[in-house]
């Protein structure tokens, strides 16, 4: 057999062009360096990298490549298996086994070390094994001592090359490197607000992360790809976003000068005076220390330009590599980031800048070949949902997993903070502390309804807030001088009929010119849209997540020329809540179904949102549906009821609250009451299933895990022998950021039929990589039971090796989007 010793095999490639194992481990080493030098760890990292693939270094993993050349699927959990080849090839163990047996658990100051490196490279293609599962088995003992007639290791060791031994021997001999972990350890320990639980899950949050490097870098090199190196200098970006409110501010110098000789300003005039205050503020700020800052501003209040120039500031003054927006809703991202691409990508190409991600186009079972190309958030400013980051740092898989040290030190702003799901509020908490203290990381809660996120248990996370920390120190009065609208509550002891609801929109229109009516469902979004069709001529236009990003753009495009004050035409919108919390649009009137109060003053923010009409003129009604199934929106049923009360209160005594029903002291009434009914909730319960058959939370799986440890005792009658204790893999099985998992199709609207014929027609990864991005614009996320049902109905067609999923033109409407059945059918039932 041949001393040459291969990582990958290349389909249709001549034996002498595959990845020699050398070269693959030594540039993995280095990447992982990279990436993991800003919180202190390239060290350990690149001791990860050396070793996560020497198991390839036995003859039978060189038989196998050899044999099914092209075939193999490096991301089956380590294991491989090929049409006649009976068994299974571990490559991942051995290099856990080096490691381990190297510090041989013999040195106490070792332990903590050894077993995250170890823990990280037998898991590098399956994600981070349990260490105890929850059934009590010591599954990392059992790993790390695995038979070498399974790993190789004796056989695996003799093959190395001496001088690449010599290479590992002198990387894992440095006394440094363990001084260095142990130091980072007890940073974590010694941070503030500390307990065993948050302690021990922090220190979870430092093993993905060295997970995370070794991942990344091993799918840049597996796919010969190269991280970033041309990113626009923040000095750059920082001029062009000057420019830009450079603008608004001449202007209001020209205002202030008019006041002081008593000149009577306009509501919108004073509107867009407060936006420059703001944005002053944020630039001050951005001169701070890295930390956790909040920017409590009304809707409206210019909260995206101000967050982007505090972002661009700080990273500048503080050496930061990227900025995150990380949004509720995809619809957000939409508008934000097209928005920021005007100001600052200028001729640029899309993928210079601004990155979007937001979209689950490939199945959660990812191929090799789709974990090369999805996205790791390589750009200088990227637009996300709090689904994917939660993802990257709890989800299951390694595709996800990558992502997580892109958020190293970063500028990470949260904007509508307050859309975080209650179930993850500690683990929320937990990453922001962690980021914030121990990876260098900047982070901006951004919204008009702040959460209590520092009143919540502390034991198992809270976040630290003081004054100094709010980027707006007068929040009441600014929420004052924003009132734009009239809030008229009204509810009705037996609800409003749908055809009531129609009614008033219409009788709207004709005093407001223009209506958004925001709904709870996208069922009452549908059935709304149509009788609004059926009884006025004007234009009615329907918004909702069954409509992909391009389309939403496009009719949101159509409703603001409608908005146009030089040539206005009277609309009616009806909208799920995609609409309410960032998009810019501005309309006379709205509607709100009764929901959070939270909710509501997002909604308020749709209306009269540059001032430009009167208080009075400019109204916003609180109704209540007669019929409407929330049972499976709990977040939202349980904020109505919770809003109720405060709206209450309110009728009672509004001095007590400032006469504001959507001012601070109304929103943080309102957060006292949701998380208090919901504060067990927040730990991320879990209930009795297939994964877990007992009661038990997420966030003691992934810090002491408890029950898991006392199954162990009953069991074996000793305790587990290894430091750390979690049921990692476990945990990202049962982690999902909303209850039910979706999955991304692409959906023939205009371009995305084109788009998804190229993505068939190309092999080459770099080619499929850009075109996945442009097919997040026309991709719908649906739920697995819409998935079954459009299965069910022959409406999905898998394109490519990619799994990518196609929807039949016959189920896409150019009005509502994705339809369940057959559109046509539809059509003639509504006839």
């Amino acid at each position: 057999m041949s001393k040459e010793y291969y990582a990958h095999s290349l389909k249709g490639k001549p034996q002498k062009e595959w990845q020699r194992l050398e070269e693959h481990l030594t540039n993995v080493a280095k990447l992982a360096r990279e990436f993991a030098e800003p919180f202190g760890g390239g060290d350990w990292a690149y001791i990860a990298g050396l070793l996560h693939d020497i198991g390839k270094y036995s003859k039978e993993f060189q038989k196998y490549l050899k044999t099914f050349e092209g075939m193999i699927n490096p991301d089956a959990d380590a294991d491989y298996e090929a049409h006649e080849m009976k068994g299974k090839i571990d490559h991942s163990t051995a290099g856990a086994q080096y490691i381990y047996h190297y510090f041989n658990m013999s040195n106490p100051d070792l332990i903590y070390i050894s077993q995250v490196l170890s823990l990280c490279i037998m898991s590098h293609h399956s994600g981070i094994v349990d260490c105890i599962s929850p059934d009590g088995v010591d599954i990392f003992s059992k790993r790390v001592n695995k038979s070498d007639e399974k790993t190789h290791y004796k056989e695996v060791i003799k093959n190395i090359n001496e001088n690449f031994k010599s290479n590992i021997d002198k990387s894992v001999s440095t006394s440094k490197i363990y001084d260095s972990f142990n130091s980072k350890l007890k940073e974590i320990h010694n941070s503030e607000e500390q307990s065993n639980i948050t302690t021990v899950l922090k220190w979870g949050l430092l093993i993905r992360l060295i997970f995370s490097c070794l991942i990344d870098a091993d799918r840049l090199d597996s796919g010969n790809l190269k991280p970033r190196k041309d990113y626009m200098s923040w000095d750059e970006l920082i001029i062009r976003i000057e420019t830009r409110l450079s603008k608004f501010k001449s202007s209001n110098k020209n205002n202030k000068k008019n006041n002081d000789t008593n000149y009577c300003l306009s509501f919108a005039e004073k509107v867009n005076l407060i936006r420059n205050d703001v944005a002053e503020s944020c630039l001050n700020f951005a001169k701070k220390p890295k930390g956790l800052y909040l920017l409590t501003v009304p809707t409206g209040g210019g909260k995206t330009l101000s967050s982007l120039r505090f972002a661009l500031h700080h990273a500048k003054n503080h050496k930061m590599k990227r900025i995150f927006y990380i949004l509720p809703f995809t619809s957000i991202i939409d508008q934000n980031a097209n928005e920021l691409r005007k100001i600052l990508e200028d001729n640029f190409s899309l993928s210079k800048i601004i990155l979007e991600h937001h979209s689950n186009l490939t199945p959660e079972k990812a191929t090799f070949q789709q974990s090369i190309i999805t996205e790791n958030w390589d750009a200088p400013i990227i637009f996300t949902t709090i689904v994917q980051f939660l993802e990257a740092v709890f989800g299951s898989g390694t595709n996800a997993a990558r992502r997580m040290h892109q958020l190293i030190n970063s500028v990470i702003i949260f904007d509508e903070v307050q859309a975080i799901p209650i179930r993850c509020v500690h683990l929320f908490n937990n990453t922001l502390n962690f980021l914030v203290r121990n990876g260098g990381s900047t982070v901006m809660l951004c919204t008009a309804t702040q959460p209590l996120l520092d009143k919540v248990d502390k034991t198992c996370g809270a976040l630290k807030i003081n004054s100094e920390q709010k980027i707006i120190s007068k929040e009441t009065k600014l929420f004052t001088d924003l009132q734009r609208v009239k809030i008229l509550d009204q509810r009705k002891n037996n609800g409003w009929s749908e055809e009531e609801i129609a009614n008033l929109a219409i009788e709207e229109l004709e005093k407001s010119k223009s209506v958004l009516i925001i709904v709870n469902t996208k069922k009452a979004a549908l059935d709304l849209y149509r009788l609004c069709r059926q009884k006025t001529a004007y234009e009615v236009y329907h918004l909702s997540t069954y409509m992909c990003p391009a389309h939403r753009i496009e009719v949101i495009e159509k409703i603001r020329k409608c908005l146009d004050i030089k040539n206005p035409k009277l609309v009616i919108c009806i909208s799920t809540q995609l609409i309410e919390a960032g998009i810019d649009i501005d309309f006379g009137s709205v509607v709100r179904y009764l929901a959070g109060l939270d909710s509501i003053a997002q909604a308020a923010g749709r209306c009269n949102r540059n001032g430009l009409r009167t208080m009075e003129k400019s109204r916003v009604y609180i109704i209540n549906p007669a019929q409407e199934n929330l049972d499976i929106l709990p977040d939202i049923r349980i904020g109505k009821e919770k809003a109720q009360r405060v709206l209450d209160e309110f009728k009672n005594n509004p001095k007590l609250f400032n006469n504001n029903i959507l001012g601070p002291k109304a929103i943080e009434l309102y957060f006292e009451y949701y998380f208090y009914q919901r504060q067990q909730e927040m730990k991320y319960l879990l209930k009795r299933n297939s994964i877990v058959d007992r009661n038990d939370d997420l966030v003691s799986l992934l810090s002491i895990n408890q029950i898991s440890v006392e199954e162990h005792k009953r069991k074996y009658k000793k305790v587990p022998p290894i430091p750390l204790r979690q049921s990692f893999m476990t945990a990202s099985k049962i982690f999902k950021v909303i209850s039910t998992s979706t999955q991304g199709i692409v959906v023939p609207f205009k371009n995305g039929k084109n788009i998804i014929n190229e993505i068939c027609s190309f092999k080459d990864t770099k080619k499929q990589y850009q075109l996945l991005k442009k097919a997040q614009l026309y991709s719908v996320n649906v739920f697995e039971y819409e998935l079954k049902k459009l299965q069910e109905n022959n409406a999905i067609t898998i394109k490519n090796d990619l799994g990518i999923l196609y929807l039949d033109e016959r189920y896409y409407s150019d009005d509502f989007g994705l339809s369940l059945a057959p559109i046509k059918e539809l059509e003639i039932l509504n006839i």
